[in-house]
């Protein structure tokens, strides 16, 4: 049998090709990374800009310059994976946020934050989820099954408080900064777990057992999930106290909390468990009890290193959102009926609101009752920004809704494409519009 020259050198051509352009992928999205810290370090000053708002808009006009430069095509400079989102981007983001915790005032108002994040994130679930199946049927909007409806419901319950937190202050407000913080985060994990519950049910016939179970297999992912996250940063505390790294290098003291800190986080996905609450509450333990028993220059280090990486990958985040707005791909299957997506993305954003309205002053009346103290009782002014500082839509409703709607980083199908597009203006106009108008509500809190 001959041996085939001519077609192993093409095979070559095409994985040089195909090496190249993860080159200047790479090159393009690490010098625009730096282009949004040096500009969001210029604007620190200015309070209607942050770093998302900054990474959005920077995306926004390089995906513009891309259309241009390729005469309108949409050139997929970078493909979206989910696996990159949950496995690489996802973790140092919610470790950071359990690392950094106030720990105090987080388990003092421990009971309202579950409350929120957990029961909260359910009602809001259903209430979309039932007011995108009694109003989505009736639109011409594509084929969604019964399990799309509920993936929307568990997509757009979750929300971003990134950016709320920059602008609370945590010592005028703590209450506020720590309901809103804590509430982001547990929800976050809640949205991810229904999800993946929603995925793993046979939903074309559900009845009574059907739902008990699901139900039952969400409550066994959180206690479960949360017992592993505390074992794994008692165990890393235990390891490094006993074998005392910082006697002879600090870098392996560093390595060994990086490196047990992710090992968590990969265990729990190992096991199909919520890999977030599991690396959240590793981040809460190893602060309290690892951090403390490792040396000075290693506290300094790895605070400011989860900090990094937690910054780094939010900023990413929000680029490619911004760069994959403008692809004409998804765009196509909707510019025939412009009108049929705007009318899905305002009803998208409606459902958001009563959806969020559902939970939060309803749960702020039961959680006032067991209150004794006024001071931590929750007011109607605190209800109302607690209300409006979860309306922004971000990362995670991103990335869960490419998990259902697209097959890496495409689709084909009319409706799945309307969902897509919906979910990007969704997350623009609520990261944007949102943000600036916190802005001037917390200005007028602040006053009063």
């Amino acid at each position: 049998m001959a041996f085939d020259f001519g077609a192993l050198l093409e095979k070559m051509k095409m994985l040089l090709a195909s090496d190249h352009a993860s080159i200047v992928s790479i090159n393009l999205f690490v010098a625009l990374i730096c282009a949004c810290i040096v500009i969001g370090h210029l604007l620190e000053e200015n309070r209607w800009m942050n770093e998302s708002i900054t990474a959005l808009t920077i995306g926004l006009c390089t995906g513009v310059v891309i259309l241009q430069i390729s005469g309108g095509k949409t050139p997929h400079i970078f493909m979206f994976s989910e696996d990159l989102f949950f496995i690489y981007l996802l973790p140092p983001i919610i470790f950071n946020a359990g690392f950094q915790v106030k720990k105090k005032q987080f388990f003092r108002n421990f009971m309202t934050i579950i409350l929120f994040g957990a029961l909260g994130n359910l009602i809001s679930f259903i209430t979309i989820s039932l007011g995108a199946i009694g109003i989505f049927r009736k639109m011409n909007i594509g084929k969604l099954e019964i399990g799309d409806y509920l993936a929307i419901g568990a997509i757009f319950s979750t929300t971003d408080s990134v950016c709320t937190l920059q602008v609370l202050n945590q010592d005028e407000m703590p209450l506020l900064y720590s309901l809103v913080f804590g509430e982001g985060v547990v929800n976050d994990a809640t949205s991810v777990v229904l999800f993946n519950a929603v995925q793993n049910f046979d939903l074309s016939h559900i009845n009574t057992t059907i739902a008990l179970q699901l139900v039952g297999n969400i409550l066994y992912l959180f206690i479960s999930s949360t017992f592993l996250g505390f074992i794994a940063g008692l165990f890393s505390a235990y390891v490094i106290k006993k074998l005392y790294f910082g006697r002879h290098s600090t870098d392996r003291e560093v390595a060994i909390m990086i490196l047990m800190a992710y090992l968590s986080y990969m265990v729990a996905e190992l096991f199909s468990l919520s890999a977030i609450l599991t690396v959240f509450f590793c981040g809460i333990v190893m602060s309290h009890y690892t951090w403390h028993n490792v040396s000075e220059n290693s506290r300094v280090t790895t605070k400011h290193t989860f900090a990094t990486l937690s910054f780094i990958a939010e900023i990413f985040i929000f680029l490619y959102v911004g760069m994959d707005t403008l692809d004409m791909e998804k765009w196509k299957f909707v510019s025939d009926s412009p009108g049929i997506s705007v009318k899905v993305s305002s009803i998208l954003l409606v459902l958001v609101l009563v959806g969020r309205a559902a939970f939060v002053f309803p749960l702020s009346f039961l959680s006032n009752l067991t209150k004794k103290s006024p001071d931590e009782k929750i007011d109607f002014k605190q209800q109302f920004t607690i209300w409006w500082a979860g309306l922004m839509r971000g990362a995670v409703s991103m990335a869960l809704a490419y998990n259902q709607f697209t097959k890496g980083g495409h689709t084909q199908l009319r409706g799945n494409a309307i969902m897509i597009t919906s979910t990007i203006t969704v997350v623009l106009f609520s990261t944007v519009v949102r943000d600036l108008n916190f802005l001037l509500t917390f200005d007028n809190l602040e006053k009063e």
